[in-house]
């Protein structure tokens, strides 16, 4: 089985390493030899030591190689990855990809054309790293109803809310030292703004609703607002502050749908998602049959990735060498995305407020004419220093909105010092 490998950087260098130095294993687990084509690179000179025979920069010409068999796609991003890996599908090779951005954005024509073509896509490296988490979800759980898919799947974001958590210190010291440690990139745009973790929420909803979900359909909010004194709330009533990914099968006005968010929300620190810390990754998947399963590990870095990319070529390979294919999309069900305002849970309000008579009394009415009930409320502080916080019952978004909306405009309510959702306490 001849592989195409596209991209040689942080992941494709370490999937190609493993090729190499587990050639025997492979070969006995396969039922044929891997063997690496050819390696495409925008820069070769920057990879000396990789043969030289085997780098290129021509792309396109490796994908439509008749002694290709397989192709790997590592480099990430929109274009020019559809177009290798529709020209790969097209001529018959199966792919195996990491790129979560493109199937959020674009799956669907990726699907089809391996659908029309009779060969493999597969992407377990797309969503948390070396966990085994979506084929699982596609293969293992194939027989039960997925209710909900919970969790943490990028580790910047988490290792930045953890040092939060564990040190007081505020967002931009804590992405400072995860920028010094090699956790977050030089531009943490796509994870702090939450666009990696939204993609990885579409990806997971599609697999587990039987349903095309795109980056579009997912509500993304980052951790970027997220200050020393969200934390510090959180504490106070025994939660930490987490940016969790959420999928759930729920029932909407119309009937059955399917809710996909991603943003920052407390949780209690009995929750077992709240002890996951420094950069590593867990999610929850629910089942109507098989309960609550909890799926953690290293949800990034070269080896870990390549470690889920090689299971990938593993499997694509064997279904090569057997002459067929593996489970390919299945999107029956179809089911509608519902709306943010009308999704459904608890939040932390905080606001600040001037120390005087009845305000504990304005603020309730505030709540109670948006239909949103007040599970605790305290006031803490004197002075300059009064505020108020609640925590409600279930509420839709819409209505919070609303209340938050209706609360900073009263007189003696300075401001909402923070707003946060809270998942998983018991009662939900």
């Amino acid at each position: 089985m001849r592989v195409a490998l596209l991209g040689c950087g942080v992941v494709g260098s370490q999937v190609a390493r493993l090729i190499v130095e587990q050639s025997d294993d492979l070969a006995a687990r396969i039922g044929a030899q891997l063997e690496l084509a050819g390696i495409a690179v925008r820069r070769p000179t920057r990879h000396p030591d990789v043969p030289a025979d085997l780098l290129t920069t021509d792309a396109e010409a490796l994908v439509s190689r008749d002694d290709v068999d397989l192709v790997v796609e590592v480099i990430g991003g929109i274009e020019p990855a559809r177009t290798l890996l529709l020209a790969a599908l097209n001529s018959g090779k199966s792919v195996v990809t990491a790129n979560k951005a493109l199937l959020a954005e674009d799956g669907a024509t990726l699907h089809d054309a391996a659908a029309k073509a009779g060969v493999d896509l597969y992407y377990e490296a797309s969503v948390a790293g070396a966990i085994p988490l979506l084929r699982p979800l596609r293969e293992s759980l194939a027989g039960d109803r997925i209710t909900r898919v919970m969790g943490i799947v990028n580790g910047t974001t988490n290792y930045v809310l953890s040092r939060m958590d564990a040190t007081g210190a505020g967002f931009d010291e804590a992405l400072a030292e995860a920028t010094s440690l090699g956790y977050a990139e030089a531009d943490p745009t796509a994870d702090i703004d939450a666009y990696d973790a939204a993609a990885k929420a579409a990806i997971l909803a599609g697999l587990a609703f039987h349903t095309r979900v795109t980056m579009s359909d997912v509500h993304r909010e980052g951790i970027g607002d997220i200050t020393a004194a969200d934390i510090a709330s959180a504490k106070a009533i025994d939660c930490t502050v987490k940016l969790l990914a959420i999928c759930e099968r729920v029932q909407g006005a119309d009937g059955e749908c399917v809710s996909v968010r991603t943003h920052p929300a407390m949780i209690p620190r009995a929750h077992p998602l709240a002890g996951v810390g420094d950069a590593f990754n867990a999610v929850f998947v629910e089942a109507d049959a098989a309960g609550s399963l909890m799926f953690y590990g290293r949800g990034a870095g070269g080896a870990p990735t390549a470690s889920a990319v090689l299971g990938d070529l593993v499997a694509v390979a064997r279904n090569r060498v057997n002459g067929g294919r593996g489970a390919g999309e299945s999107a029956y069900a179809d089911l509608p995305i519902q709306e943010m305002g009308e999704v459904s849970t608890r939040y932390h309000v905080s606001l600040d407020v001037n120390d005087e008579p009845g305000v504990l009394a304005g603020a309730a009415q505030a709540f109670a004419e948006q239909g949103v009930s007040i599970q605790t409320v305290r006031q803490e502080g004197r002075g300059d220093a009064a505020s108020l916080v609640l925590v409600t019952h279930a509420a839709t978004d819409a209505a919070l909105s609303a209340t938050v909306r209706k609360l900073t405009a009263l007189p003696f309510v300075r401001r909402a010092a923070g707003v946060l959702r809270v998942e998983g306490m018991a009662g939900e």
